[in-house]
């Protein structure tokens, strides 16, 4: 008896006679076979496509490279050294070593038994002629007996000449030995601010009056520098009020232990109406 096959058409018809046949296992049994050859096709074809990319990626990058350009070395032509100015001193002679002196081991101090100490330190004789040392070295017996280290060669300043030191502090007028003063005193401060003062007209329109106070530091050649308003009352006073600061004459600077030095110094102007 021959080997049935139970997925030929001829038997799917036999099952499947008098039955619905429109889905189902019989659709699925009569596609299976071009169902399975077809997904056999595509896999094997995705497979190969897989395999082999790198290799076509390769292939494909190689023919868009473009040729490497190889330049030539350019030849550098050095400009030679500037001549040697004949003016121009030598430079200092390089001057040799001072020579090995004799020296004496001096040991460690160690507190120990007096039967256990065996290294004797060296008697002031042997200091005399010799340096106290870590160990035993002799020294060159053809050296001077007095050796004379030369000093640094140069023109620099020497260590017995101390710079003066300048006094850049500031000092409060209050404590400072000699207060800053406008030339001829605080009136003729305030006949100076009254003589130049211009009322600003924003003031005048809004009616402001009062104080402006200010801080500023007067220098050591009597200058005004970093005026500063501490409180003001603005409409364009604050301005005026440095204005005119900027403008005054130099000051008496302050005096401390004898030096003029800076002081910070407080002040105020008035700005009033006249009716």
């Amino acid at each position: 008896m021959s080997k049935l096959d139970i997925f030929r058409k001829e038997w799917l018809d036999v099952v499947f006679a008098e039955k619905n046949k429109s889905y189902g296992a019989y659709q699925l049994r009569k596609t299976n076979a071009s169902d399975t050859t077809r997904a056999l096709v595509i896999g094997s074809f995705f497979f190969l496509l897989v395999f082999f990319s790198p290799k076509l990626y390769s292939l494909i990058k190689g023919s868009f490279t473009k040729e490497e350009v190889i330049e030539k070395a350019q030849e550098v032509v050095l400009a030679p050294p500037p001549p040697v100015d004949p003016k121009t001193p030598p430079p200092p002679p390089v001057e040799p070593p001072p020579p090995k002196v004799d020296q004496v081991k001096m040991p460690p101090p160690i507190v120990k038994p007096d039967e256990q100490v065996r290294d004797e330190p060296p008697t002031v004789e042997k200091l005399k002629e010799a340096d106290p040392g870590q160990r035993e070295i002799k020294g060159d017996p053809t050296a001077p007996d007095n050796i004379v280290i030369s000093s640094a060669v140069g023109n620099g300043p020497r260590t017995e000449e101390k710079a003066a030191v300048e006094d850049n502090n500031v000092y409060d007028f209050v404590s400072i030995e000699k207060q800053p003063e406008f030339p001829g005193g605080i009136a003729k401060f305030y006949a100076y601010v009254g003589k130049n003062l211009k009322y600003p007209a924003m003031a005048v329109e809004s009616n402001v009056q009062g104080k402006v106070f200010l801080s500023f530091v007067v220098e050591k050649d009597g200058k005004l520098t970093d005026i500063t308003v501490t409180r003001g009352l603005g409409s364009g006073t604050d301005q005026e009020a440095i204005r005119v600061l900027k403008a005054s004459p130099r000051w008496t600077p302050g005096i401390q232990n004898g030096k003029p030095v800076r002081v910070k110094y407080n002040i105020n102007i008035n700005f009033t109406l006249q009716n």
